[in-house]
């Protein structure tokens, strides 16, 4: 099968197209012929040395797919031979053929393209495990999203407000923060231009969010408790301003904060399992109802996965990056 690899750590150019043979699926996966594969923000962790894979996956850059099942054992899936899929992947993605335990894959929404279908796993089981989840966002509470124009961003900010919440958002630009207003958000912030924490205290009455969502970390995290209203949640997935924080103690213990996050890639095939089964009762839904939409920012062909990646590091995209394999 033709597929692109990491041939070293480093640059984008360092994915290069190569051929691999197919891969077998073990017991309790399905073989699925990739149509389509989203483009993370981990694939360039990984790309540059700083995301390891986990024992027994693919080498591969890849976390998420859509395409057809074509062999393996579907399980208790409901799935059968020939039915389209999208699925969350450990890796393997960036290839004509790719592996995934049958819990993992889900029947690609009414409606949706490959594309737009493989523009869903990867976002969607990360802001259900930690907006809903780990979160535990709860009816009439309030998000803030940093990073609103992300894959991410855009799936919480669309997920959220269809369950009934109020949204904000930060993102770099004004143009940005318009986008993020379109998908949902009250506010959309401008993190250059303004101070998050005074908006989001001004927007509540001084009462502060629920929950955030930050992909920053860094000194983002004791502004983040600034805003938090009593006994709110910060949910860390990411950490794009750094590892470490200067944290406020007095406030968490004073105002009973919970500081928690989590990485979804190392977490067994049954923790997956539960989101997607979530997934497929809450938010399939919403997606074939049209109620939250995919939002793909550029299409690259499989070959071309070094200028997604340079896409990718720019930030300056909204949405999701797809690549097509032909």
């Amino acid at each position: 099968m033709h597929a692109v690899e990491i041939s070293q750590y480093g640059a984008p150019e360092v994915l290069v197209p190569c051929e691999r043979p197919i891969p077998e699926a073990k017991a309790g996966e399905v073989l699925v012929r990739v149509a389509a594969a989203g483009v993370n923000r981990p694939d360039v962790l990984q790309r540059t040395g700083n995301y390891p894979v986990p024992p027994g996956a693919s080498d591969l850059p890849g976390l998420e797919v859509a395409g057809t099942i074509v062999g393996g054992d579907v399980g208790e899936s409901g799935l059968r031979i020939g039915d389209r899929v999208c699925a969350l992947v450990q890796g393997g993605g960036y290839a004509q053929y790719c592996t995934v335990p049958w819990q993992q894959c889900l029947p690609v929404p009414a409606g949706l393209s490959d594309i737009e279908a493989a523009s869903l796993p990867e976002t969607f089981f990360t802001v259900w495990s930690n907006v809903f989840d780990r979160g535990a966002l709860a009816e009439g509470e309030t998000l803030l999203v940093q990073g609103g124009t992300s894959g991410i961003g855009v799936t919480a900010i669309q997920l959220a407000r269809a369950m009934g919440h109020r949204v904000f958002a930060t993102a770099g630009s004004d143009e940005k923060c318009r986008a993020c207003e379109q998908l949902g958000a009250e506010r959309g912030i401008n993190y250059r231009t303004e101070d998050f924490v005074e908006v989001v205290k001004s927007l509540t009455g001084k009462r502060g969010v629920d929950v955030v969502l930050d992909m920053v970390g860094g000194d983002y995290v004791p502004r983040e408790i600034a805003c938090m209203a009593d006994d709110g949640r910060l949910v860390l997935i990411a950490l794009l301003g750094g590892a470490k924080a200067e944290v406020p103690l007095g406030h968490v213990l004073r105002r009973r904060l919970t500081l928690t996050g989590s990485t979804l890639r190392p977490r067994p095939v049954a923790f997956k399992a539960a989101i997607a089964v979530a997934l497929r009762t809450h938010v399939w839904p919403l997606l074939e109802s049209g109620a939250i939409k995919p939002v793909i920012a550029q299409v690259f062909d499989l070959d071309d996965a070094a200028a997604a990646h340079r896409l990718m590091e720019t930030s300056t995209h909204i949405g999701k990056i797809v690549l097509k394999v032909a």
